[in-house]
């Protein structure tokens, strides 16, 4: 069997460029908030259109930096409501929590899977504050809808970007600018995808940037002088360094993924599967998973494991049935329990060889249920 992600590979066709980083950063003899991470949150900014990128530890972090950010700057209190979306992974909840504020659950889209804006609205209450969108498996969500109900009722719009690096909107936007502010995961497995944790938020805001670079440092802008409580969540000068090489094929890569998805869709028919819908404007998707859905899962799984596929679920249950939210476990939100059952991602990579895109297609169109 092929692997589902061939995180070696992918890393192998920069090992020079990655190496020489390491060279660099080891050389230099500074190892946390140096030049590497300057240089790449400048990069970054530059990518995202936007004035600030911050580095941080990962993308759990990235998020709840965010929410704290706006907590010292007013807009936020301890308690207010944050809507987001119940088939995410779970840091998106996690992140609202650890921020002192409570996370409201709403059901997807049924086409796209991101966050439905009539949901959204529906669940709008006196101490709603914020919504987060997550742009899932890649998919930028419909924020100009979002933006308008935002705007309508006085609410903060964050962009959960772990999934989306480089999807730009009809206008050319990328994501991370669609937003008030928006976090990103460069986990290694993410569409650009670093050596270890390490995350970023990006934000046009001057002071949201200003509160998070103190947040992430202890609560201080001055060698031991700390202004708020803060925390130890800093992106280190190696992973920086690794990023910015890593940066350089954000465009390429994506190409690549689409040209694997453009297959998928052309050639993968069954009448048991459900692909998801080509996006209205292509470059709105940078597939980070392509995510088919079957009533007879587990079947299928185990019919493209004897054929040689790998797969993968994300996810398998939803924010409102995990334990870690128990108190949740009442909701009635039919639609992502229902995703959580028929959801399978099929493997798509840069470098995912012709011939193991042509056995997944004939495995998945030889599925009888």
């Amino acid at each position: 069997m092929f692997p589902f992600l061939d995180l070696a590979a992918l890393n192998l066709r920069d090992e020079t460029a990655l190496t020489e980083a390491f060279q660099r950063v080891l050389r230099s003899g500074w190892y946390v908030l140096g030049a590497e991470v300057s240089a790449f949150e400048a990069e970054y900014a530059v990518a995202c259109g936007v004035q600030h990128a911050i580095g941080v530890g990962n993308g759990l972090d990235a998020l709840t930096l965010i929410l704290r950010g706006y907590i010292q700057l007013g807009r936020l209190v301890e308690g207010d409501e944050v809507i987001l979306p119940d088939n995410s992974f779970i840091a998106t909840a996690l992140a609202v929590s650890e921020a002192g504020l409570t996370p409201v659950l709403v059901e997807p889209d049924s086409v796209t899977f991101n966050i439905d804006s009539a949901a959204v609205e529906a669940a709008i209450g006196a101490r709603s504050k914020a919504v987060i969108a997550v742009h899932l498996y890649g998919q930028l969500a419909d924020m100009a809808s979002l933006r308008a109900l935002a705007d309508r009722y006085d609410l903060l719009l964050i962009e959960d970007a772990a999934q989306a690096h480089g999807a730009l909107d009809a206008q050319g936007r990328p994501a991370g600018s669609l937003g008030d502010a928006a976090g990103f995961s460069f986990f290694p497995v993410k569409n650009i995808g670093a050596l270890g944790d390490a995350g970023a938020l990006t934000t046009h805001d001057d002071a949201l940037a200003e509160q998070v670079r103190k947040l992430r440092s202890y609560g201080s802008s001055r060698k031991y002088v700390h202004e708020v409580q803060g925390v130890n969540s800093r992106l280190d000068e190696l992973q920086a360094a690794f990023l910015r090489v890593k940066l350089l094929r954000m465009e390429s890569d994506a190409y690549a993924r689409r040209k694997i998805a453009t297959r998928y869709l052309a050639e993968i028919c069954n009448p048991h599967l459900r692909l998801p819908q080509a996006p209205a404007v292509a470059s709105s998707h940078v597939w980070h998973q392509f995510v088919i859905r079957c009533e007879q899962r587990e079947a299928l799984q185990a019919h493209l494991e004897r054929s040689g596929v790998p797969s993968l679920i994300h996810y398998p249950i939803p924010i409102h049935k995990q334990q870690a939210y128990h108190g949740f476990a009442n909701l009635n939100l039919p639609l992502s329990s229902q995703l959580a059952g028929e959801v399978l991602s099929l493997p798509l990579y840069p470098g995912l060889a012709d011939t193991w895109i042509d056995r997944t297609i004939d495995a998945c169109n030889a599925f009888r249920a």
